[in-house]
């Protein structure tokens, strides 16, 4: 009696949209942790829209996070300022279970941190 979404890795977009991706971006062009996991619960928030789910609809989240290549370290605080955008706020006093996970690199130097969504609801 659950419908269930499952999200594969989503990772951050660049501060300015209207510049075309590129595989020599910088971090820069990202932003620090805090703001590339803003820009990625943004877009899971938007893709679970689109499936008529909300943030409060999701039950369990991992996140990838690489060292930032400027400080050689994980920013973990910058990931939890970034999810008080989103989790325990007036239009969702939810939060989510989650587990973190350092890792050596994603896709790319520029991302700082990738996540993967799943979100259930009871059937109609």
């Amino acid at each position: 009696g659950t419908d269930m979404v499952f999200l594969s890795g989503q990772l951050a977009s660049p501060l300015d949209p209207s510049k075309p991706m590129a595989a020599a971006m910088t971090v820069e062009e990202f932003g620090d942790t805090k703001t590339q996991t803003i820009s990625v619960l943004g877009k899971i928030k938007e893709i679970l829209a689109t499936q008529g789910y909300a943030m409060s609809d999701l039950v369990k989240l991992t996140l990838f996070v690489a060292a930032d290549p400027r400080t050689g370290k994980m920013d973990f605080p910058g990931v939890n300022e970034g999810f008080k955008a989103f989790f325990k706020t007036p239009e969702n006093p939810e939060t989510v279970a989650r587990s973190t996970f350092q890792v050596a690199g994603l896709v790319g130097p520029q991302y700082l941190i990738e996540i993967e969504a799943i979100a259930a609801k009871k059937s109609n």
